[in-house]
């Protein structure tokens, strides 16, 4: 069994990522939400929600992100905003745009939202409703326009990979004739549905350096006109990228059932730990956040192996992703296999290697992510009793 190395001071997080439901219409195979869908049924009460986020601002939190799943299956959506809003927190929704109708925009509106940000999955409705699993991109270009005419900043992301990354000059330009204020094109990591259809989402070297120049004059042409964000892939990296800027250092996030986890991709890795889960129903936030097991576990870098112990780098990259690790070696303390430097690097050059292989095909079979329904009433208003 693998213990808590020390006990590292934390400051306060910066955001809250509230998961609040994984049920979801569309289907995408890159999807980072756990395998394990059924084990997140008994979503947490309005009231929980209301407490969990009156403890985050508490606790220091500045912005909350809603998101799922599809946060806006959440009947009590525009409660949540409200009680966000008037605790003083930054409220960006994070939704695919279905259900986002003009009634219900207009109530989160003046319940206080302050973002939106849409996802979309490709410039054109017939790849783009392959990869989402259903009919959505024209709902998804109707809840845009309704953003813009709302007055909102919008925010486009689109998860990137082998079977849409050749689209990017067109997903810019829909992003433009969007209006979007903000694009983030982010290469998959991968996680969860993500993690299971690598071999057919991984992109070849050939794609990415073209996509790499179009983002370039991108760049370029729209420059204080729309703040472009590119993220490469992992898996071409050198170095492995600061998850989460430091296990458990800025951010935390809160899934369905009340579950805390110091990233979003954490729920395996917990199991793996073999460590007591922190949960909003059996502990207040701030005891998660500054003394729970989970969250010391890799805070600082008193847990590090070598090589990361005694390179420069553990103070900027804090030995990478703890997720990845444990997704590609099974043991969540060793080297995130990204790093060049890593003893498992070689499983990053397998999967590289195949991706650029000549003789694969483009666009294979993916595994949808499949629907979920709920166990629980999302209304109910009894809140359980908070143990330390």
């Amino acid at each position: 069994m693998t213990e808590p190395i020390g006990t590292a001071s934390a400051a306060a997080p910066f955001a809250l990522l509230a998961e609040l439901t994984y049920a979801c219409p569309l289907h995408c195979p890159y999807c980072s939400n756990p395998l394990a869908l059924d084990d997140y049924r008994d979503e947490l009460t309005t009231a929980e929600w209301q407490r969990v986020l009156t403890e985050a601002a508490e606790l220091g939190v500045l912005q909350v992100h809603l998101s799922g799943g599809e946060p806006m299956q959440r009947r009590d959506i525009v409660d949540l905003v409200r009680c966000a809003s008037g605790l003083g927190l930054y409220t960006n929704l994070i939704t695919s745009g279905l259900g986002l109708s003009e009634r219900r925009a207009e109530q989160l509106r003046d319940a206080g939202l302050d973002h939106v940000q849409i996802s979309i999955q490709a410039d054109e409705q017939t790849p783009s409703d392959r990869i989402a699993g259903t009919p959505s991109y024209e709902r998804k270009r109707e809840a845009a326009a309704l953003v813009k005419r709302l007055g909102w900043p919008l925010t486009l992301n689109i998860v990137l990979h082998r079977q849409n990354l050749d689209r990017i000059r067109g997903i810019l330009d829909l992003a433009e004739e969007m209006g979007a204020d903000r694009i983030e094109l982010a290469n998959t990591q991968y996680y969860g549905w993500a993690g299971l259809n690598r071999t057919e989402l991984l992109p070849s070297r050939d794609q990415l350096e073209r996509a790499e120049a179009v983002v370039r004059e991108a760049r370029e042409r729209l420059a204080g006109r729309m703040e472009i964000i590119y993220v490469i892939p992992d898996y071409y990296s050198r170095y492995p990228k600061p998850c989460m800027d430091g296990w458990a250092r800025r951010q935390l996030t809160v899934v369905p059932n009340g579950d805390a986890l110091p990233c979003p991709a954490a729920q395996e890795l917990g199991r793996g730990l073999d460590l007591p889960r922190a949960n909003v129903r059996e502990h207040p936030l701030a005891w998660i956040w500054q003394e729970s097991p989970l969250f010391q576990r890799f805070r600082g870098e008193e847990w590090m192996p070598d090589p990361c112990r005694s390179c420069e780098r553990r103070g900027l990259d804090f030995g990478g992703c703890r997720c990845q690790a444990f997704a590609l070696t099974g043991d969540a303390a060793r080297t995130d296999p990204v790093c060049h430097l890593a003893p498992d690097h070689e499983i990053v050059t397998a999967a590289v290697a195949a991706a650029n292989d000549p003789a694969r095909p483009r666009d294979g079979a993916l595994t949808p992510r499949p629907q979920l329904g709920r166990a629980r009433s999302l209304v109910a208003a009894a809140t359980p009793a908070v143990r330390q």
